[in-house]
Parts: C-alpha cells; sequence; structure tokens
C-alpha cells in the first residue's frame, strides 16, 4: 500500500462517472421484460395468478394388475377431463410414457457417444435395452359409451381425436386399456421398475408412468405435448384418483392416497398399529415387523388381493408392492393437518432403514413446510428400492443400502438420509407447485435441492450436504464454458445435468437467502410464491416476479447473471491506494514533506555513490555559496502562519472537526472478471487486529460492469483487505481477493484409484 498525502478540502467525495463499456442492452443490470412473457389476465406482473387464471383437471379410475410370473402390468382406466380453459378444444394429448423404452424409442436414436467411451458395461446395457420389448401396448381406446375413439400414436403422445371440439367449462370421460412389461432396473435402468432378488426369487417392484396420462393445456403454452426423451420430466394436471392395484395375496402395497378397504387388506394387528402410529410423535410403529416380513418373503402366493387407493387433488400416482416389506409410521402433526410418515423397506435395507427413513420423512415436512405451507395429504411415504431416487404424490422410492453385514460407509448413511429428504420433499415441488419439468427441470430440482439443503442443515447442523454452500459449485461454475448451459435451458438440452439443473439453482437461492435479499426478506418471499402457486402451474416469470414483488428488491440483475447466462463470479482487488488528508498547517505538514523529502534523497542510489566521492566543487569553494544554498523551504514563516490562520476562520466547525481527526482513506479498485456482478463483501483488517466487515450492494456495478474504484475512510491504519472473506459468492478465483495478495497452498495427494467406499464401521466389525 502507498501512503500519499493529499492536500483536498473540502472532503473529498467519490462520484462515478465512467462510461459503460457495453450498450444498454448489455447491461448486466437491465430489466428483464424483454425475456419474461407479457403480464396479462392470467399471470400478473406481481408473478401471483391472475383474475382469469384456470387450469384444467383431468380424474383418473383405474383396474391395474400386477402379473408376478411375467413382471407385467395390466390396465384399464376411465378418464374425465375437464376443460376449464376459455377455448374449445379440438383434440385431447396423452402421454405415454413408457414408449420411452420401446425399441423404437428416439431416446435410444439420439445417444451419442465415441469408442473411446465405450465399456463392456455400455454393451451389456445396449444389448439388455435392445433384447427389452419395452413401451405400451394400448389395446382399446373407447369414449363413455364404449365406441372405438379415432386416436394416432406419435412415439411418447397420443392424440384422441374429438368429433366434436370440447367446449370451455365441458367435460367428457374416455376409456383406455393396455398392458406392457416391467424393466428390469438393474438391468435397463429406468425411473420406476422392479429389484431381483436372486437368492429368494422373490421381487420389489416400484411402480410410476405406468398408465397412460393426461398432458398439460393451459395459457403459457397450450398443449405441453413435448416428447419425452428421459431427461426432462413430467407435466401433469391435477385431479382424483381411485385405482383398484390387483396383486399376489402376499404382497404388501404402498401407494399414493389412502387405502379403502383396510378391513379386507389389514389384520386387526395391523389396524392397531396404524392407529397407535397417529398417536406417537417420535419414535415409528411398526406395522410390519422386520421378523414377520422375513416370515412373509418366505411364502408363496395362493391367489390376488385388491388394494382400493384413493387420493384427491394430484397430479400423479405412483405404487410399489413386494412381499418383502417391512412397514412402520409415526404422526407429525401440524396446524392445519395431521400427517402419517411412514416407510416401507426390505430387510436388506436394514439397520440403516429403520433408524433413520421414517424420521427423515417426518423432518422433511417439518422443515418444508415451515418455508412454503403445511402439507396438505394425508400420509408421506419412503420406499427402499436399490439405486434409485424418484418423486409421486405422497410417495418416493429411495435408495441406500448397507453391506450384508449389516455395516455402511458414512456416504452410504448421508446419501441414503439426502436422498429420502430430497424425493419426499418433491412433494411440494413440484407435486404441489406444479411446475413444468418437461421445460424447465430446476424450477422443482433447484428449489428442491435448496430445500433439502435447509432441512440436512435442521437434522444436523454439520450435515455433509453436498448442494448449497456457495463454495461448491465453484469447481461446476469455473469450468470450460462450453459444457456449461445457463439454468434456463431446455431440460434436454442441460449440459452438466445435475449441477446445471439442481446444484447451481439451489446454490443461487441460498446466495439470495444470506447474502443479497437476506434471511427475513427472502423467506416471505419464498413463502409467498409457494402459497400463490400452490396446486397451480407456475413459469419461471412467475417465481422471478413474485420473489421480487414481495421483497422490494430488485434482482433482475440476479436473474439474469445466474439463470440466463453462464457466466461465473470471479471478481479481483486490483489496486489499494492510501491516503491521509492535510491538515494544511506548515507546523504540521512542512516537518512530514521535509522528511519524506530527505528520505527520498537518502535512498537515491546516485546519492548514495556520491558520498563515496571527493567533495563536490561547492563545498571546496565557499564563495559559490548563496542564500539559496542555505535557505530551508520547510521553515514556517509568519507568512505562513498567518496564511493558515486565514484558511481556519473560513472553515466551519464541521469541516473544522474533520481535518483534525486524522481520517485513513483508501481507494479500492476492483474488477469484474468472471463477468457475474455480485455485491462486493470486504473484511478490513486493522494494525491494530481489529476487523471491520462491509457490504456492498451488487448495483455498485450499475455504471461500469466490469471496473470499479470505492473510496474507504477509517480512523484507524488498514493492514489488509479481504475480499468475499467468508466464500459467500461463489468466487472462481480467491487468490486475487486479498490485498496485499497473500499466498494460498494448494494441496495435492498421491493416490491409487480404488472403487469401493471406505466402510470404517466394517474395518471396525473386523
Amino acid at each position: 500500500m502507498n501512503k500519499i498525502v493529499i492536500f483536498l478540502l473540502p472532503l473529498m467525495v467519490s462520484f462515478n462517472f465512467i462510461a459503460q463499456k457495453e450498450s444498454y442492452n448489455n447491461n448486466k443490470f437491465k430489466q428483464l421484460d424483454q425475456e419474461l412473457a407479457t403480464p396479462n389476465v392470467y399471470r400478473t406482473g406481481a408473478g401471483a395468478p391472475g383474475h382469469s387464471y384456470y387450469q384444467n383437471r383431468a380424474d383418473y379410475k383405474m383396474e391395474i394388475s400386477l402379473d408376478d410370473s411375467k413382471q407385467k402390468i395390466t390396465g384399464k382406466e376411465t378418464i374425465t377431463y375437464h376443460n376449464a380453459s376459455p377455448d374449445p378444444l379440438e383434440y385431447l394429448w396423452i402421454q405415454l410414457d413408457q414408449n420411452v423404452r420401446a425399441n423404437s424409442s428416439d431416446s435410444y436414436k439420439i445417444r451419442t457417444g465415441t469408442m473411446e467411451e465405450f465399456s463392456l458395461n455400455t454393451l451389456v446395457r445396449m444389448d439388455n435395452n435392445e433384447k427389452f420389448d419395452g413401451g405400451f401396448k394400448i389395446t382399446s381406446v373407447t369414449n363413455d359409451k364404449n365406441e372405438p375413439l379415432s386416436h394416432i400414436i406419435n412415439k411418447t403422445m397420443m392424440r384422441i381425436n374429438l368429433t366434436q371440439s370440447l367446449a370451455p367449462g365441458a367435460s367428457m370421460s374416455f376409456n383406455v386399456e393396455w398392458w406392457y412389461n416391467i424393466n428390469d432396473r438393474d438391468k435397463i435402468g429406468g425411473r420406476s421398475g422392479y429389484e431381483y432378488f436372486e437368492d429368494e426369487g422373490n421381487y420389489l417392484y416400484t411402480i410410476a408412468q405406468f398408465f397412460p396420462r393426461m398432458c398439460v393445456y393451459n395459457d403459457e403454452t397450450g398443449w405441453q405435448n413435448k416428447q419425452f426423451l428421459g431427461a426432462g420430466e413430467f407435466t401433469l394436471p391435477f385431479g382424483d384418483y381411485e385405482v383398484h392395484l390387483t396383486v399376489p395375496d402376499n404382497h404388501v402395497v404402498a401407494a399414493t392416497g389412502e387405502l379403502q378397504n383396510v378391513d379386507e387388506i389389514l389384520t386387526s394387528a395391523q389396524k392397531e398399529r396404524i392407529e397407535k402410529a397417529k398417536s406417537e410423535e417420535n419414535t415409528p410403529v411398526f406395522i410390519i415387523t422386520e421378523k414377520e416380513a422375513i416370515k412373509n418373503e418366505k411364502t408363496s402366493a395362493k391367489g390376488t388381493k385388491t388394494w382400493v387407493y384413493k387420493a384427491e387433488n394430484v397430479r400423479d400416482f405412483g405404487w410399489a408392492s413386494s412381499k418383502k416389506f417391512i412397514w412402520d409410521a409415526m404422526i407429525v402433526k401440524q396446524e392445519t393437518k395431521n400427517t402419517l410418515a411412514m416407510s416401507y423397506y426390505p430387510k436388506e435395507g436394514n439397520p440403516l432403514w429403520e433408524q433413520y427413513s421414517t424420521k427423515a420423512v417426518a423432518q422433511t415436512l417439518r422443515t418444508y413446510s415451515k418455508h412454503t405451507f403445511d402439507y396438505p395429504y394425508p400420509v408421506a411415504i419412503s420406499v427402499h428400492s436399490k439405486q434409485i431416487g424418484m418423486e409421486y404424490p405422497m410417495i418416493c422410492f429411495n435408495g441406500g443400502r448397507p453391506e450384508p453385514d449389516g455395516t455402511y460407509s458414512e456416504r452410504t448413511k448421508y446419501g441414503m438420509i439426502g436422498v429420502i429428504i430430497h424425493e419426499v420433499g418433491h412433494n411440494y415441488f413440484p407435486m404441489i407447485v406444479n411446475s413444468d419439468e418437461r421445460q424447465w427441470t430446476w424450477m422443482d430440482e433447484g428449489l428442491n435441492t435448496f430445500l433439502q439443503f435447509l432441512t440436512e442443515k435442521e437434522w444436523d447442523k454439520d450435515y455433509p450436504s453436498r448442494r448449497g454452500p456457495a463454495y461448491q459449485i465453484v469447481d461446476y461454475m469455473s469450468g470450460d464454458k462450453s459444457f456449461i448451459s445457463p439454468i434456463m435451458t431446455n431440460s434436454e438440452s442441460i449440459w452438466q445435468f445435475g449441477p446445471n439443473a439442481y446444484g447451481k439453482p439451489a446454490t443461487a437461492l441460498n446466495i439470495l437467502r444470506e447474502t443479497v435479499m437476506g434471511r427475513e426478506l427472502f423467506d416471505y418471499a419464498f413463502k409467498m410464491y409457494a402459497n400463490r402457486w400452490m396446486f397451480k402451474h407456475p413459469t419461471p416469470a412467475d417465481f422471478f416476479r413474485t420473489m421480487e414483488d414481495a421483497s422490494a428488491v430488485d434482482l433482475d440483475w440476479f436473474w439474469r447473471g445466474w439463470f440466463f447466462t453462464n457466466e461465473n463470479v470471479d471478481i479481483a482487488i486490483t489496486d489499494m491506494k492510501y491516503f491521509t488528508l492535510s491538515t494544511k498547517n506548515p507546523a504540521i505538514e512542512n516537518p512530514i514533506k521535509k522528511k519524506e523529502e530527505e528520505t527520498i534523497k537518502n535512498n537515491d542510489v546516485t546519492n548514495v555513490q556520491n558520498k563515496k566521492e571527493p567533495k563536490s566543487y561547492i563545498e571546496r569553494d565557499a564563495s559559490l555559496v548563496d542564500f539559496y544554498n542555505t535557505y530551508d523551504k520547510f521553515e514556517v514563516t509568519e507568512k505562513d502562519k498567518q496564511k493558515y490562520q486565514k484558511f481556519i476562520n473560513s472553515l466551519t466547525e464541521q469541516e473544522k472537526n474533520l481535518l483534525n481527526q486524522k481520517k485513513n482513506f483508501y481507494e479500492l479498485s476492483f474488477e469484474n472478471i468472471g463477468g457475474l456482478v455480485m455485491p462486493v463483501i470486504l473484511l478490513f483488517e486493522f494494525e491494530d487486529g481489529t476487523t471491520e466487515l462491509q457490504r456492498i450492494p451488487a448495483e455498485i456495478w450499475k455504471t461500469d460492469n466490469y471496473n470499479v474504484s470505492k473510496i474507504f475512510m477509517f480512523d484507524k491504519v488498514v493492514k489488509s483487505v479481504q475480499l468475499d472473506p467468508y466464500l459467500e459468492t461463489a468466487d472462481t478465483d480467491t487468490y486475487n481477493n486479498s490485498w496485499p495478495r497473500s499466498q494460498q497452498p494448494t494441496r495435492f495427494e498421491l493416490y491409487k484409484k480404488s472403487y469401493k467406499q471406505s466402510n470404517p464401521m466394517q474395518d471396525a466389525k473386523k
């Protein structure tokens, strides 16, 4: 740092008139109006549903049969579709998601790769996919009079051609019958399917996307009938479901909704245990114990049994079936509604699952409800299946399996708890706040991952969260930009799906909450968004606008940078200059100037060397000496004193006080290297060891997006300054964040690659 004495009065004030480097069209603080849909009668400029907002509805009655010998599902359904839109509908669109597994599926055709990436595992998966006869086999489409309906199947979509338009406000019912082969998730993957336990000959089914489902029709896109290619998930209307599930009579079924025929299905002991669970808030009650489940999994079915479930106002339906299930439950009490948190899992999940699963479900409901709304459904279910995490209303399928000896790694434990929190959390986003997953993955995955992070930290303050903290997204954001998509990218076109759709938006929301807005403003606005769009279909614009409208914080610069670009945060301190203010008092200032001049003179290399030489001419000849050789220009004269007094008399009392306070001034220069504007957070350390934190809003960059300078005034002398000291902005290069520069060692390790997880519990047992 350079110390320079300045003679400027009155006190210097910094005005930033630096010319912008870019036109307004490229300015990072330009409003988002051009990127967002124009507010209208359906969606307001405040981000709320408009006075003419509508959404269509689809109610389902289904009869489903599970063939445990052939791993096949046969079904028939009656769909009643309600047109609440102002538009007459000439046709209806249906999703046939299972067709993504048909041999002719586009999802197989569009997969890319090179032989360098090819492996034996790849070959095996390709062979399994080719051999599997997947996809819906539609056997019948009829109207409510059982007359054939004209229809056409276009890959993962089916259009039903209406002989007469479905008028606004009208409803119609039609029937579909089908069957399909269930996929083996171990062999060909999948969001649902079955797991085969070879040593027992038993199956565990986690079933979803098992029925033809209505597409969404809305004001924003009309029919949302984008083809399902595997990555972009599902966009669905709300409705009521009545589903009859016929399975082997020794199977236990978990499903969306509430069991209707309890007396036919459950034993008296099981019913008593459920009633007990409804009053137990701390410890799960076993409805089916591990001992009972082990006994049951050894039996053979003698016939079938039909489980009847009903669910109101849900957008989808999922279920699981196996004779291996242990089942436990506990109550989660809320102000508006109590909910049963439940888990279904085979013995292979223990001891992890009985210890953690249901309690993780309960904690998720508590944390999410605090930040959004009370969980509105009667149950929340976690089902254990190998290597999967997938969500549906009231039910989800989760991985996390210990070793056969019952031990597990720390990664397995926290991975299991994390996936349960995440998938149960999806009940809120998108099962209730029903965004368009096919188009915008981040609207459910990103928001949900953010709340998952908050839940993990309420579970354990030291929880090793993978996503959420700003510093954990740095490696991704500092990577090759040609492989980084903006968050606002269609779900099927995203590079690096996990960091883009999960990690980066979750981090952005955490930065908003902790750094940009503050918890109070953020939490109120986020809760407002959740409640405004509860059981509705929001868009990105609705989220962006609500967060601003409810907080009075202009966030367009933040949405633009974090969601519409692939820029990264890299702000540098490029210079720091030190100034002190002249008192104008010659008795004080002249000795200082004299000392500074003497220091420069004495340190000049020529002067140093000349001292070793013989005397100069003037030193040898006194006749050369005159007034200026003996004149001391720093001597304080009477004239100097009078001039100073005149100056003092011209000052106000405030100016006199400021002049005598001996302030220290620092001009700091900053450069926005990464392109993403962010708040400038500075920690000043003074020579006496004390510190001061200053938070400067991102608007410091508003007139120059790339280079700014700012003057700071302190009573103390600054020793050093640190930018982003708490790693809260995801700055990708912290080396240029300090002044003077500090050395930061990079740690490295020599290692041999290993694919086996560390399991200290197993090592200790041995």
